[in-house]
């Protein structure tokens, strides 16, 4: 491999995709990586130029709301536990730079006391987000027709919101999956301007990874490796990078259902805890796993479109590609396009997930979904590359 390309794109074989600082690396378990301390500054000054330009920020609110976002996922895991049974689903509010909690209106009054006591504002609903969740599986497991793009359970609307093809919602087979879709629970319907599809690319000029004649991006390294999305390839199947030598193989691909996997790295290649800015923010340092709330700000890093940015829409949310159903996707509205596939989701320092699909392009804007990461970490059993 020529290491005379490291500050650009030989960083970026690696950690192929996704744009942040590179530094010295230290292991740490990614599935319970805490948020990074407080004096630690919120991210590079590339990534905060990068949500002003996509989140219409000036820099001090880019910095506040990053700061804002870091103090929500922090205290969750508590308001949480005090909410107990009552849970109904939370989020991070940009407007009040704070965590809303929704509680059920059963919920006894030492219990919301009990939520309010962690910092977090309160919002009383009917259902609670077992009762959601439970929905949202018996959807699930009901057959989609193509017209129908997505469903999740979406905490402020307090019921599984099902997103459709617009011009189909007349289609007999989308009635059909919405009338039984509103027997299992409570359904709000949205129309979306068309289907989600992967990012996947065929070969053409860059930087990222090629597997056959299909280019995607590299997400996150995990010692021994990086994982990526799973429509990027089978297990077994070989990896080359940028300048066409061999990186390694798949050793683990799950896609449809789940679209994750992991390739084990060799032959001179190595892995750093960085995502690269391609030139257009500085690389960025990835320090842990820690999950962002729904309304946090996260930003992607792909080998076609580089670095943009925009917020958590939604989690687990069940996405209906041509090739099958995708579950427990996270939804953005960070746009991105073909070959960004596989590259990286980061909030501040924290990594999020890798790229799967969506709709849109990233010059009329759309709506990406990534799996999240510490779910790849957990099934392949992988520790995340951190500083």
């Amino acid at each position: 491999m020529r290491r005379t390309r490291l500050k650009h794109v030989g960083l970026a074989v690696l950690l192929v995709l996704s744009g942040w600082t590179a530094a010295g690396a230290l292991p740490a378990a990614a599935s319970d990586s805490p948020a990074p301390a407080a004096s630690t500054p919120p991210a590079s000054a590339g990534l905060l130029r990068a949500m002003q330009r996509d989140l219409g920020l000036t820099p001090d609110q880019a910095e506040a709301r990053l700061a804002a976002e870091r103090r929500a996922t922090g205290l969750l895991p508590e308001a949480r536990r005090a909410a107990g049974a009552a849970y109904a689903g939370s989020w991070f509010d940009a407007g009040s730079g704070g965590l809303t909690v929704a509680v059920t209106s059963d919920a006894a009054p030492a219990t919301v006391r009990a939520v309010r006591s962690t910092g977090a504002q309160v919002r009383t609903v009917e259902h609670s987000a077992r009762r959601l969740d439970a929905a949202k599986a018996r959807i699930d497991r009901l057959r989609a027709p193509s017209g129908v793009s997505s469903w999740h359970v979406d905490p402020a609307a307090n019921a599984v919101v099902v997103d459709v093809v617009d011009g189909e919602r007349a289609d007999n087979d989308v009635r059909r999956f919405l009338a039984e879709a509103r027997e299992a629970g409570p359904v709000t319907v949205r129309t979306v301007p068309s289907a989600p599809r992967t990012f996947a690319a065929g070969t053409v000029g860059g930087d990222p990874y090629y597997t056959g004649n299909a280019r995607c991006s590299i997400g996150f390294s995990v010692h021994g490796g990086f994982v990526t999305a799973g429509h990027c390839g089978r297990a077994g199947a070989g990896v080359s990078g940028w300048d066409g030598s061999y990186i390694g193989t798949f050793q683990g691909s799950s896609f449809p259902d789940n679209d994750y996997a992991w390739v084990s790295v060799g032959s001179g290649w190595w892995t750093v805890p960085v995502v690269l800015g391609w030139g257009t923010v500085p690389d960025q340092l990835v320090r842990g796993s820690a999950e962002a709330p729904v309304g946090a700000s996260v930003c992607r890093s792909g080998s076609t479109t580089h670095w943009h940015c925009g917020t958590v829409l939604a989690k687990n949310e069940t996405v209906n590609y041509s090739q099958g159903a995708v579950h427990q996707m996270t939804k953005t509205s960070v746009c991105a396009e073909p070959g960004d596939s596989g590259g990286s989701f980061i909030s501040g320092d924290q990594a999020q997930g890798v790229t799967s699909g969506g709709w849109g392009n990233c010059s009329g804007g759309g709506e990406t979904w990534f799996q999240p990461v510490n779910e790849i970490l957990g099934r392949y059993g992988l520790t995340l590359h951190t500083a």
